[in-house]
């Protein structure tokens, strides 16, 4: 390379690397019919867009502009805003249908209240949710090192392949987490269903009921036989007593 050749800098294709976050999906939904299909193919149109901004940059020889554009804070970005969609979906589904069924049940209202997902409970959500991310956050940090690297003493043609194969093995993380996420959202619907069930068919306990009745039939009873004299006349019912016998 000429002293006045500018390195290549260029970005790898992304779409092999993706793998089966490119495929046009199967919209497989979990226990509460959540769909994600069109927030993995935001996340893979907002990823597109940012290695289109870095060839630009490319393009440019602007090695700085490259790097940043398909940086780790992007890449992380992208994807908590893919994992919060995702939870604050399933959550809200879940309180949808806690609702319905409690409207069909009559579970009472104070009860439900304390059922219904909050924001904490959503941002438990993500976090189950994105678990499996661990090792997409682990390659980004190695991006980070590349990129730091490059800007050193490495040959730049060098530092530009040892970026390029960070950014390969950055997607192919991001394939796996979101099938992780995936496989996570299965469970966590699975289990906010069965809440959803379980108020669905909840049923007001007989037993109060039950209750009130044997005691009116009791006092009705009482109040017979001592009407009818089997019974002695307490005090608070005397009045009542002469008046029936009265009346008779």
């Amino acid at each position: 390379m000429t002293p006045d050749t500018k390195p290549t800098w260029g970005v790898p294709e992304l779409g092999p690397s993706l793998g089966r976050l490119v495929d046009p999906g199967q919209n497989a939904r979990g226990a509460l019919g959540v769909p994600l299909d069109d927030i993995r193919q935001e996340l893979v149109t907002a990823l597109f867009d940012l290695a289109g901004a870095a060839r630009a940059f490319a393009a440019a020889g602007d090695r700085d502009g490259v790097v940043s554009s398909l940086g780790r804070v992007a890449w992380l970005g992208l994807w908590e805003k893919a994992v919060g969609s995702a939870a604050a979906r399933i959550a809200g589904e879940t309180n949808a249908g806690l609702r319905l069924a409690a409207e069909e049940s009559r579970f009472p209202r104070r009860r439900l209240a304390g059922l219904l997902l909050s924001d904490e409970d959503t941002r438990a959500i993500a976090a189950r949710l994105g678990s499996g991310g661990a090792p997409l956050v682990a390659a980004l940090d190695a991006l980070e090192q590349a990129a730091n690297a490059s800007a050193g003493r490495a040959p730049a043609d060098a530092a530009s392949r040892t970026w390029q194969a960070a950014v390969a093995a950055a997607a192919r993380r991001l394939e796996s987490a979101w099938m992780a996420l995936e496989e996570a959202s299965q469970t966590e619907q699975a289990y906010w269903a069965a809440e959803v069930t379980r108020v669905r068919r909840w049923r007001r306990p007989a037993w109060p009921v039950w209750t009130v009745t044997a005691v009116l039939v009791a006092a009705a009873l009482y109040l017979g036989l001592v009407l009818g004299g089997y019974l002695p006349v307490p005090p608070p019912l005397r009045g009542l007593a002469s008046l029936w016998w009265t009346w008779l």
